[in-house]
């Protein structure tokens, strides 16, 4: 028993202590190097975020994350959106390390609380790269096709049902869908 209780001490280390480093971003809208600047400028004025870099051809921001702050992925939708754009994509990658990811299993990573829509149960290793595939970042099409994808209400609204409060989130908690 107590070796039990050691491990699961240590696996909740892991999970708790896990931490987002970097993300790719891709925007939507853009038209000019002005706008790809102010989607940059807002951007960097977010609290975690520690550094920006544009690819103006491709409208991808590559972000790296400031050591030990806490992340908001809504924080990210926020400043592009506020800038007058919009996100296409965002793929995050972290320290996953001893996380399970297997279909519809829920995940608290560095104060986050994923709900991986696919996943082969396996327990991720150290990095890895997720996608967030929940409303306003993905287009409306991307996005229907993996709601479309899934029965659970929790896709739909991007806050805890009741497949969610099995694996220990509380109702209505705020739950990113990801992806592997």
């Amino acid at each position: 028993m107590k070796n039990v209780l050691f491990f699961l001490g240590i696996f909740t280390c892991m999970v708790s202590n896990a931490q987002f480093t970097k993300a790719s971003l891709k925007a939507s809208g853009l038209t000019c190097a002005m706008c790809s600047k102010a989607v940059k400028v807002a951007l960097e004025k977010v609290e975690f975020v520690q550094e920006v870099k544009v690819d103006i051809k491709s409208q991808d921001y590559h972000l790296s994350f400031k050591t030990d702050a806490a992340t908001d992925f809504d924080g990210l939708v926020k400043a592009v959106e506020d800038a007058g754009f919009s996100v296409a994509s965002l793929k995050v990658t972290g320290n996953f390390q001893g996380v399970k990811a297997q279909k519809d299993f829920h995940a608290q990573v560095n104060g986050l609380n994923l709900h991986f829509l696919n996943g082969s149960n396996e327990v991720l290793g150290s990095e890895q790269t997720i996608t967030v595939v929940d409303k306003h970042f993905l287009s409306a099409k991307e996005f229907k096709k993996f709601a479309g994808a899934s029965r659970l209400s929790c896709v739909q609204s991007g806050t805890a049902g009741n497949c969610c409060i099995k694996d220990g989130i509380t109702t209505n908690a705020r739950v990113y869908h990801v992806i592997i």
